[in-house]
């Protein structure tokens, strides 16, 4: 009887293929030939689950989203039932950060992405729609933390959100080694312990 293929998981094997590509030769060399060459199959073979370029680095970045969710989702239930605003956004932004293998495959694959749609409409609109809905759980977050009174009610919650996802740009500071992974949490923790004085 032939092996039954899960097409699932071969496209998801595909997609950490092209992680690895991105992740140590750079967006520049993603090609469905140098992803097929990287995940062990043909061109042939890969072509059979994505047609184009465009539609691979789609599932990827979707599958990376996917990961990272299920990682935000993990670390929430180590926090147990109610867990305190701040330690939920210490959380997301920790998950936003190149601190661990899978994150940072995560992060590369991100920037890869934004630089894809700087050159594209359909992907620009794309990531615009993703980092908008990533924004807003946030700003929904602060806006809870306001309510309750665990952040200052003069504080605005839209600029808060901004500020707080800007601390998403240490990212370039950690890849090139310039800060440690302690110097980052060090000032998330710093800027949540001032957000959180009421």
């Amino acid at each position: 009887m032939p092996k039954q293929v899960d097409h699932r998981e071969r496209r998801e094997a595909i997609a950490r293929a092209l992680w690895r590509v991105v992740g140590t030769a750079g967006v520049q060399r993603l090609s469905l030939r140098e992803v097929a060459k990287e995940a062990g199959m043909s061109h042939g073979q890969l072509q059979h689950y994505f047609g184009s370029r465009q539609e691979m680095l789609g599932f990827a970045m979707d599958f990376a989203a996917e990961r990272s969710a299920a990682r935000v989702a993990q670390g929430l239930e180590r926090l147990g039932a109610d867990p305190h605003p701040r330690d939920v956004l210490r959380l997301v932004l920790v998950e936003m950060l190149p601190l661990h293998p899978d994150s940072r495959a995560t992060s590369r694959m991100n920037a890869a992405y934004v630089l894809e749609a700087l050159h594209d409409e359909a992907i620009r609109a794309r990531t615009r729609d993703g980092l908008s809905r990533g924004r807003a759980q946030v700003e929904q977050l602060v806006r809870a933390a306001i309510a309750d009174g665990r952040i200052a009610a003069d504080r605005a919650p839209s600029t808060e959100t901004d500020r707080l996802l800007a601390l998403t740009g240490l990212t370039p500071l950690l890849e090139l080694r310039v800060i440690e992974s302690g110097d980052a949490l060090a000032a998330i923790d710093r800027h949540l312990e001032d957000l959180f004085t009421t």
